[in-house]
């Protein structure tokens, strides 16, 4: 039961699900809790894909056009987008106000906890939804199966890799007005374990069911992962050398990017692959 209290209050933190009266009170919180309920974030992109995904498969089933990738596309994202109320698109966009508003650190920082939107910050959204939109439209096009597992497995994935980087950076941020203080505090190995252990075993169902076979898929899953891979490895570089750690708005950034990355890669494994 335990282990479903700390669940759920991952949900609670993470998404416009409710997690509200007596539940919430039979959940409870406190900041050791909130850092233990780290190893269940990759779980709740189980959820929120899940809940996405159902959406797309309704649209792509029912829509009578060509189309009907790009529409599924768009309001599969902008399901997305509520699900979660806008949290990591958040954090995307402090941190590209911040990186792009100045070279200096502490200035940079500044930037970061400002809750108004600059230029970077409304470019930089507005395109990763753009791009998020047209890749999943474009793997539509070749297959609506391979569409909704790409949905599944970014989703999961992409939530494993900020847990990396809470581990591999010091937190930075605010102490006393981050979200994430409880999360970079202590967050343990076995906790990190627990979450890839989650994202695996729900990553591995996804490729068994995906369309074309083992091989093809494991082709394609590796791409994707590859490809997400390289960009959680950017940023955590980026982010060493110009903050010096990390923020909540870097967990944010990470997530969006790599989720956007893995749709890339499995894109290119897609157009690499025989018989698609």
């Amino acid at each position: 039961m335990t282990s479903v209290r700390h669940f759920l209050l991952a949900i609670q933190f993470f998404t416009r699900i409710p997690v509200t009266g007596a539940l919430a009170d039979w959940v409870g919180y406190s900041p050791a809790m909130l850092r233990r309920s780290a190893a269940y974030f990759p779980a709740v992109g189980l959820v929120v894909g899940g809940l996405v995904t159902a959406l797309t498969a309704i649209l792509l089933y029912g829509l009578p056009t060509a189309y009907a990738p790009l529409v599924a596309a768009a309001l599969g994202t902008a399901a997305g987008v509520w699900i979660t109320g806008a949290f990591h698109e958040d954090g995307l966009a402090d941190v590209a106000d911040g990186l792009g508003g100045s070279y200096d650190r502490v200035r940079a920082l500044v930037i970061m906890k400002d809750s108004r939107v600059g230029a970077f910050g409304a470019i930089a959204v507005a395109l990763a939804l753009l791009c998020k939109v047209a890749l999943l439209a474009l793997i539509g096009a070749v297959s609506s199966p391979w569409m909704c597992a790409a949905l599944m497995g970014a989703h999961i994935v992409s939530r494993t890799w900020p847990l990396f980087l809470i581990r591999l950076l010091p937190h930075v941020g605010d102490d006393d007005g981050s979200k994430s203080k409880p999360l970079a505090d202590q967050i343990t190995w076995g906790s990190l374990a627990t979450a890839v252990a989650w994202s695996s075993a729900s990553l591995a169902t996804v490729v068994v069911l995906a369309p074309g076979g083992i091989t093809l898929g494991l082709a394609v899953w590796a791409t994707a992962l590859l490809s997400s891979a390289l960009t959680f490895g950017y940023l955590w570089r980026l982010f060493a050398r110009r903050l010096q750690g990390f923020t909540g708005d870097c967990l944010g950034t990470v997530q969006q990017l790599c989720e956007l990355s893995f749709y890339l890669g499995l894109a290119l494994g897609l157009g690499r692959s025989a018989g698609v």
